[in-house]
């Protein structure tokens, strides 16, 4: 894998990471077995970023807010380093989330692709999708009728 393909699927990874609900992260992640011999590089703590928005997608930026996350950088006995932000305020998922990504570096990408990351992209596509199904369920169809002068 080329160096841009590689640092392309880790950037997916860590979306994916980041964005997903935390009981579905851990419950996953519990199924993957014992926890790996792992040293703390950065212990799991709690911060804030600020989120910027752009009006239509496509006006200039702006600062909308700020977000909690909480962060976490793992090396594995074998050297892997993996980093982990989730939003939120659990130790534990960005936790995992750091081991994740350490493990994926050392070469098990493919099954934890398989059998952790499919199913939360799966899992918000279909939260996604059922978001837009009630906000259609809202829309409004305006029209105007034309004087017959």
């Amino acid at each position: 894998m080329s160096d841009q393909a590689a640092l392309t699927a880790r950037k997916a990874r860590l979306s994916a990471l980041a964005k997903a609900p935390h009981d579905r992260l851990l419950a996953l992640w519990a199924r993957q077995g014992p926890v790996p011999a792992h040293d703390l590089l950065r212990a799991p703590e709690i911060g804030t970023v600020m989120v910027r928005g752009r009006a239509g997608s496509v006006g200039a930026p702006f600062n909308l807010g700020e977000m909690t996350v909480t962060r976490c950088s793992v090396r594995l006995a074998s050297g892997a380093v993996g980093h982990g932000y989730v939003q939120g305020r659990s130790h534990d998922a960005a936790r995992a989330a750091a081991l994740i990504d350490a493990l994926s570096e050392d070469g098990q990408a493919a099954a934890l692709e398989a059998s952790i990351l499919t199913p939360l992209r799966e899992g918000a596509d279909a939260a996604k999708v059922a978001r837009a199904e009630r906000a259609a369920a809202t829309k409004v169809e305006f029209f105007t009728m034309v004087r017959g002068e």
